[in-house]
């Protein structure tokens, strides 16, 4: 199979190009490097099924000629990471539906599969945990740029389904739920390798609000590995899946878990949201995913748990 990976020099994009090559697949990488790195993708170069092209899939004559050469796309580039979002509103939501929607403008014409990374942000503040693939989706209002980021991708998945049920274009939607570990930095807000980050450097670790919200991590292994079940299952075309781990945890728990696997001394601080982030900030007070209907259709279950995942990011960060 050949597949192309927009943003696919990014955290997960880059651990889904080797899932792919191990498995003899070719690959073809577009990345900006706006958020993604190169040093996420130079042990692949060698790899001769490996491509990578550094440029934003806005440049069409690029992108079409990409997707005709490939048999499926995996849409990962999007603007991400609650600080980018709140700090770059426009930024967000141009990226984000413009991106998407000329992915499956250019897919279209040859009825290239896609499948779109999409959010558990979507589910905004609704209460009814864990989070179901059909329940009501409940956001906050538009002068709360933090839901900015949930809503561009809300349209990203209302364009792929409408390509679907209008124009017969193989869509899958996958919801990630905070998906961590090795090669993910901290620089937009990913909550585990900033938390490591700190506790390693002796840092005071900064939990935003007051610690009490809670969330489910996802190992990127697991997440790849969900991704590629779906994209060789026609079942799962036109559909949405959440991936993720049911497990959850608060993160003022979180921090304390981290400072103890790290070995560390430093004092865990929390800040307002209003000072973290802006006045008025609003956050999920849980974020738990219902994985029942992945795992029906290609026996999916989380296989790296918590502990596991925080030993392998400290063992990476200890290596950098």
């Amino acid at each position: 199979m050949r597949v192309l990976i927009t943003g696919g020099a990014g955290f997960v994009g880059s651990h889904l190009s080797e899932a792919l090559l191990e498995r003899g697949d070719e690959v073809f990488v577009l990345d900006n490097l706006s958020t993604g790195s190169i040093d996420n993708i130079t042990h692949l170069k060698p790899n001769p099924k490996f491509h990578y092209t550094i440029d934003s899939v806005t440049n069409e004559p690029l992108l079409a000629e990409l997707i005709d050469s490939t048999d499926v796309v995996v849409h990962l580039a999007a603007a991400v990471g609650v600080k980018l979002i709140v700090e770059a509103p426009v930024h967000t939501i141009e990226t984000n539906v413009h991106g998407t929607e000329v992915v499956l403008k250019h897919a279209n014409k040859k009825k290239k599969l896609v499948l779109i990374a999409s959010t558990s942000e979507v589910y905004g503040k609704s209460v009814n945990v864990p989070f179901h693939e059909d329940a009501d989706l409940v956001l906050g209002p538009t002068a709360k740029h933090r839901w900015a980021y949930a809503c561009s991708k809300l349209i990203d998945e209302f364009l792929a389904l409408a390509y679907w049920k209008e124009r017969k274009l193989p869509v899958i939607i996958v919801r990630l739920f905070n998906t961590v570990g090795p090669r993910q930095t901290g620089q937009y807000g990913m909550v585990i390798p900033n938390f490591v980050r700190q506790a390693l450097a002796g840092q005071p670790i900064t939990v935003f609000g007051d610690g009490t919200q809670s969330r489910s991590f996802t190992y990127v292994g697991d997440v790849v590995k969900a991704m590629v079940a779906l994209m060789n299952e026609p079942r799962a075309v036109g559909q949405v899946f959440n991936i993720g781990n049911g497990t959850e945890i608060t993160i003022g728990a979180l921090a304390a878990r981290i400072k103890e696997m790290a070995g560390s001394a430093s004092p865990i601080v929390t800040i307002p949201y209003d000072q973290a982030y802006e006045s008025g900030f609003e956050d999920m007070p849980r974020r738990v995913p219902d994985i029942s209907k992945i795992h029906a259709l290609v026996n999916y279950r989380p296989t790296v748990e918590l502990d596991e995942i925080l030993t392998r990011v400290i063992a990476y960060f200890r290596e950098q």
